[in-house]
């Protein structure tokens, strides 16, 4: 079951003052919503408002406003248009919770008179734009926004632009199809673009770019989107699916007419038999949400049978037999404070947004990523701006545009820095993430703590404090110089005897490390730790990594054109930081696999890893259960696809499956726990 915070949960309106405000704010931000302004609400808010007004007016049946936007198509604010829609376009019904949706199930089994025969479709609700798009003889004719219902407007000047709504079928159709249209993650950052290009302001988000590029018609540019059919209904009385065909049917049938429909989605079009299946179907939409290429604000549920839809009826407003389950809000708003710039083990200047705290998609968020001082001010962004911040699954927040109209008197650009904020030296901007001049020596703390990191050289206890006390007394100047550290040194940082000793020893173990971890720790642009090990198994020792050109660096898998010459560049610019760590004597090749370990377990399997480990392999992160798939002989993938032999996934706490382990049942990928997999990999479990 879904959980409101406090902050989502709809509040009291305690007066008939109260309930007159809260109508005047609906009507404002259903105007925004529906007009593609910036909205003055975040959607949790709007729905939080919505409901409240909606508890208000049940509970004061003879008080409620005869305006009240709450019974209308698009709360009444929708843009009306004067193009009569072929039947009534309608809007959908909340549920917020798995109660809610046994609530819902129960109203339909009433007007019903019995329980539901022919079972339920299950579909993504995509967070766009409706519209109705009608063929004739095979020809996209006109395209009409939903408005009010029963009229709408006429928005066919962007026929051509939309994915999946094609201008000419391949036979002469004619039908009325009726579906959703919006900005792919892709087409909002490429539409930005274009406007900034042009002089516009960016979008605030997908869908207020995509409310207002409908019903733009002057633009000199036009901006590609994409549709999804929801369903279709007959035009000059001529109907595309036989009569009574189930909702699936329907949507089938437009997809053999060459329109894209929510079946075609990674989500897809389920059809379920009962109401538990359907809330089943509901968990694996949303844990696979973060990895859409669109937005989705919830679920669809609806009869299948047409004879049970038109059983159940409609209301003014929405039909009796479909229900939207909302999902958590992953677009909040909040105040822009401050933003902070840091300087990253590459020498990049990284800006961070330090926000009033939101809660998104179950957790409070008080900090969220700024790309590029050109990001910035591309996006007109000012310090207590209101800001539109997005976040999905346990991708770190973004911040993606200010709301202007909310804009205090006073408020100033966010200040670009002059200077760079870890050493004060001069800034490099020739492209638009800038750099200390300095590069990688300005970095050297990041650089430092990075290569003591588990994953790399494994010097438990040197951290931050540390680090900066041998930074500061000049013992340590690149990573080769912590291998000539001595333990009276290590204790001067540390303020410990015992400590140093302990470091010191630590140190010591560091030098027999892989090559793999040698190279990783180096810092190299471009290379990771899975990257690092491609590289070294490749070459096998240092010395053939530096004789490397571009072209020979291409040959490892997964490095490009574009990757090789910065790696091979960035190897030379360590020359010296290489010559001293072999002086130091530390290990400069990459242990041989043995011959069985090509004919492993894994051999010629790509296995991908989530989630938390368990059993022989608890405490183990995901590099570490990366190096052990390719120690048995097997390549670790980083997301499922058709390639995907293996997911080792351990069953989550709440029972809901992850998006991986979702995609990975929709392909026939084996998924196996933790233990199983130790189990298949048993004999390579120690090191790595």
């Amino acid at each position: 079951m879904t959980i409101l915070s406090a902050d989502e949960a709809p509040f009291s309106l305690s007066s008939r003052p109260d309930y007159a405000a809260a109508l005047q704010q609906l009507r404002e931000a259903s105007r925004a919503y529906y007009g593609g302004e910036s909205g003055l609400l975040d959607d949790a808010a709007y729905d939080r408002l919505r409901r409240s007004v909606l508890a208000w007016e049940a509970e004061h049946p003879d008080e409620v406003a005869q305006d009240s936007p709450t019974g209308l198509v698009g709360d009444g604010a929708a843009p009306v248009g004067d193009i009569a829609h072929t039947t009534r376009l309608l809007s959908l019904d909340n549920v917020f919770d798995a109660d809610g949706l046994i609530a819902w199930g129960a109203s339909l089994q009433r007007r019903l008179g019995r329980e539901l025969a022919g079972g339920f479709t299950v579909e993504p609700k995509m967070d766009g734009a409706a519209v109705a798009a009608r063929y004739r003889d095979g020809r996209l004719v006109q395209i009409i926004t939903r408005g009010d219902g029963t009229h709408g407007e006429d928005v066919s000047h962007v026929i051509g632009t939309m994915d999946g709504l094609p201008e000419q079928l391949p036979f002469p159709a004619t039908f009325e199809v009726r579906g959703e249209v919006l900005f792919t993650q892709q087409q909002f950052e490429t539409a930005n673009e274009v406007r900034t290009a042009h002089g516009a302001p960016v979008f605030a988000n997908p869908r207020n770019g995509t409310a207002g590029t409908l019903r733009a018609k002057d633009r000199p540019y036009r901006l590609a989107m994409t549709f999804w059919a929801y369903g279709a209904v007959e035009l000059d009385g001529v109907a595309l699916a036989p009569a009574g065909a189930t909702h699936a049917e329907v949507l089938a049938a437009v997809a053999r007419a060459g329109v894209g429909t929510t079946a075609d989605t990674p989500a897809g079009l389920h059809v379920v038999a009962t109401l538990a299946e359907a809330q089943q179907k509901v968990d694996e939409i949303a844990a696979m949400r973060p990895g859409l290429p669109f937005g989705i604000d919830g679920v669809v549920i609806k009869a299948n049978d047409a004879a049970e839809q038109a059983a159940a009826g409609y209301g003014s407003r929405f039909p009796y037999w479909a229900i939207a389950f909302k999902l958590p809000a992953v677009e909040r708003q909040t105040v822009l404070r401050d933003v902070v710039w840091e300087v990253g083990r590459t020498g990049v200047l990284a800006p961070t947004a330090i926000l009033d705290p939101v809660d998104l998609d179950g957790s409070t968020v008080t900090r969220a990523t700024l790309h590029n001082p050109a990001d910035i001010r591309r996006r007109d962004l000012h310090l207590g701006d209101t800001v539109t911040v997005y976040k999905a699954g346990d991708i770190i927040p973004r911040v993606q545009a200010a709301v202007p109209g909310l804009r205090p008197d006073g408020a100033r650009e966010v200040p670009l820095p002059t200077a760079c904020p870890q050493c004060g030296g001069g800034i490099n901007k020739d492209q638009e993430r800038w750099r200390c001049a300095r590069g990688t020596a300005c970095a050297l703390p990041a650089l430092i703590e990075y290569a003591a990191g588990r994953d790399m050289l494994d010097i438990d206890g040197l951290g931050r404090t540390y680090v900066k006390a041998l930074i500061e007394s000049g013992d340590v100047a690149d990573v080769a110089d912590l291998f000539t550290l001595t333990e009276e040194q290590l204790t001067a940082a540390s303020g410990s005897a015992r400590r140093g000793a302990k470091l010191a020893a630590q140190i010591e173990a560091a030098k027999s490390r892989p090559l793999s971890r040698i190279f990783c720790s180096l810092g190299v642009l471009g290379t990771g730790r899975s990257m690092s090990r491609r590289i070294a198994a490749y070459f096998g020792t240092m010395d053939a990594i530096r004789r490397a050109d571009a072209e020979r660096m291409q040959e490892v898998d997964g490095i490009g054109g574009e990757k090789a010459p910065v790696i091979v560049e960035q190897v030379a610019s360590l020359s010296a930081v290489i010559d001293k760590l072999v002086a130091a004597g530390v290990n400069m090749r990459e242990p041989q696999q043995p011959e069985a370990t090509r004919e492993g377990p894994l051999a010629g399997k790509t296995v991908v890893v989530t989630g938390k480990m368990s059993g022989p392999l608890a405490g183990a992160g995901r590099t570490e259960v990366n190096a052990l798939i390719e120690k048995a002989g097997g390549t670790a993938g980083s997301s499922v696809n058709s390639r995907t032999t293996y997911l080792v996934c351990a069953p989550s706490a709440s029972g809901k499956p992850s998006s991986k382990a979702v995609k990975a049942t929709e392909l026939g990928v084996t998924v196996l726990t933790p233990e199983a997999f130790a189990e298949l990999v048993a004999d390579y479990l120690t090191g790595s």
